[in-house]
């Protein structure tokens, strides 16, 4: 490991990348896989009581997940756009965890590639949002899409740094 990432094992997310970072990556990804002219706007609103997510962890020098999480209608919404259906069209459960999955993994590669070397992206996962390790290790993008609230985090690891069985060397 080199001196430069060797020094960045114990420093916060926040010194690698900020919410402007982690707002121009998911413009890109909104543009690619949401559609053109679909813009996530980074100005919070209200949070959802009841929430889904999905996240992808990151295990290297920096350990931790990228997360996206939002209401059901927002994400049933987010699921016909990234499956291009048009309505009537029937979305299960299991599509929105496909598509928010997709989401995250595509987010969380691209902040892999900033992250130090040599980092390892985990397969998407989804259910209840997981909890942030500590303030100073997660970057948050509080935004709406349609109206409608989602949420991005670049968050530290809750547990001590180890490798999870469905990594995916990159």
């Amino acid at each position: 490991m080199s001196e430069h990432a060797s020094s960045l094992v114990q420093q916060p997310i926040t010194d690698v990348l900020d919410a402007t970072t982690v707002q121009r990556i998911a413009d890109d990804v909104w543009t690619a896989l949401v559609g053109d002219g679909e813009v996530l706007v980074p100005l919070p609103v209200p949070a959802p009581e009841q929430t889904v997510s999905a996240w992808v962890q990151i295990t290297g020098p920096w350990c931790g997940a990228v997360v996206v999480t939002c209401d059901q209608p927002t994400g049933v919404a987010l699921t016909e756009c990234l499956l291009r259906a048009r309505p009537p069209a029937v979305i299960e459960p299991e599509d929105v965890d496909d598509a928010l999955g997709e989401l995250a993994n595509v987010l969380g590669g691209n902040v892999k590639s900033l992250l130090p070397e040599p980092s390892s992206l985990g397969l998407p996962q989804t259910g209840p949002t997981p909890p942030a390790s500590r303030p100073e290790d997660l970057c948050r993008v509080d935004a709406q899409w349609r109206g409608q609230s989602l949420t991005i985090t670049v968050q530290g690891a809750t547990g001590a740094p180890h490798a999870e069985r469905n990594e995916v060397p990159q």
